[in-house]
């Protein structure tokens, strides 16, 4: 190997180096906070770091337990509400619709991005990873 060789070998193990230790000695983010609405008012605010049960009007149950806040329990016909999946990150939310129910994390962590890209149009394209399968966010009018 040339000394070109080397120098490129030691600037990328520098630059893994550097990014692994970025991402895993950074401060850690604050929680944030599960806030459940019905019919679009607010019931109440609990903390993501509390572990705990929460009644909402004898219609659905939720359960905020090591960092994720989980519909355990509704009374509505479809579930749809019971097998999403638990929310953990900003933005993200639990919706039961024949109970009007909200429930949605803020200032928590952000939402993953695992791939941004561009469409032929110009425009970005976001990929994220939810549930183990991907979702495409498209922001293009032309497809």
């Amino acid at each position: 190997m040339r000394k070109n060789d080397w120098i490129l070998i030691a600037s990328v193990l520098i630059a893994a180096i550097a990014w692994l230790g970025i991402h895993f000695f950074r401060p850690p983010q604050d929680a944030g906070t599960v806030v459940v609405s019905i019919d679009g008012e607010e019931y109440g605010s609990w903390p993501l770091t509390e572990n705990c049960t929460v009644e909402i009007e004898g219609t659905n149950r939720l359960l905020i337990e090591d960092g994720q806040a989980d519909m355990a329990w509704a009374d509505c016909p479809d579930q749809l509400c019971v097998r999403q999946k638990a929310t953990t990150r900003e933005g993200e939310s639990i919706i039961c619709l024949p109970n009007k129910v909200v429930v949605s994390i803020v200032d928590g962590r952000e939402r993953e991005v695992d791939a941004v890209t561009m469409h032929p149009c110009g425009q970005h394209i976001i990929i994220t990873k939810a549930g183990g399968s991907f979702v495409h966010f498209m922001h293009c009018a032309a497809i």
